[in-house]
């Protein structure tokens, strides 16, 4: 199971900055994930690490080329980058971006966005990509005017998406799902698998949760605090 920081390791630093991206190095993850968000909303001016706008206005955000550059040096050699796209509009910049710092086949793209998906298959067929399920921006089991509707359709949910993204794996559409922890099953797992899918988990920040989905099989587990992980098994010594 690949282990995913998420924003880096947004637990221990403040997400989406070099601080964070290098305390998940610390963590010895396999993976960091990053947003990036376009200045406008029309996907224009300058390109972001930043998962929304209220996040961007914060803090002075890292640029995409300057998240690049940080990521190109020797110490990530060995690590994967999950570049999730927030907005439509952008996808040929951040590819050109990737080109440029010879990242494209260490990187996983992953968006909400459809649209996204099928314009960047056209414009690089060689970057792997993930579906990120459900298409929502804040958790609706939090407020409780809407936890009953969003149990409701969770259950759906998890009746229809194993079927509907396996299709989308074998289509050649996707490479990967994304997945919030309340949809995955052992079914969704399996159909993504026998598809030749990998299904990543987020966001998952408690360790009898990630024990739980790795029992399970799933591809990767994507969590604010990778420290959660606890040491290899292989680095473990009597």
């Amino acid at each position: 199971m690949r282990r995913v920081g998420h924003k880096g390791a947004d637990h221990i630093a403040p997400g989406n900055t070099f601080a964070s991206f290098r305390a998940a190095l610390d963590a010895d993850v396999d993976m960091i994930e990053f947003d990036v968000l376009p200045e406008h909303l029309d996907g224009t001016g300058e390109l972001w690490l930043a998962h929304d706008y209220d996040d961007a206005r914060s803090r002075t955000p890292h640029t995409l080329e300057e998240g690049l550059e940080h990521f190109a040096d020797e110490a990530y050699a060995g690590v994967e980058l999950d570049v999730d796209l927030k907005l439509p509009g952008y996808e040929e910049r951040v590819v050109d971006a990737l080109r440029r710092f010879d990242l494209v086949d260490r990187v996983l793209i992953s968006t909400m966005e459809r649209v996204s998906l099928q314009r960047l298959r056209a414009l690089e067929p060689r970057l792997r990509l993930g579906l990120s399920v459900p298409k929502v921006h804040k958790d609706p089991m939090r407020a409780p005017h809407t936890a009953l509707l969003a149990i409701v359709a969770i259950q759906v949910l998890q009746r229809r998406l194993p079927g509907q993204t396996a299709r989308l794996v074998r289509a050649g559409a996707i490479d990967a799902v994304m997945s919030h922890w309340r949809l995955v099953t052992p079914r969704f797992v399996r159909e993504v698998h026998d598809a030749g899918g990998e299904l990543y988990v987020w966001t998952v920040d408690e360790q009898p949760r990630i024990e739980a989905l790795q029992a399970m099989g799933v591809a990767g587990v994507i969590t604010n605090d990778p420290r959660l992980f606890g040491p290899r098994p292989d680095a473990v010594t009597s």
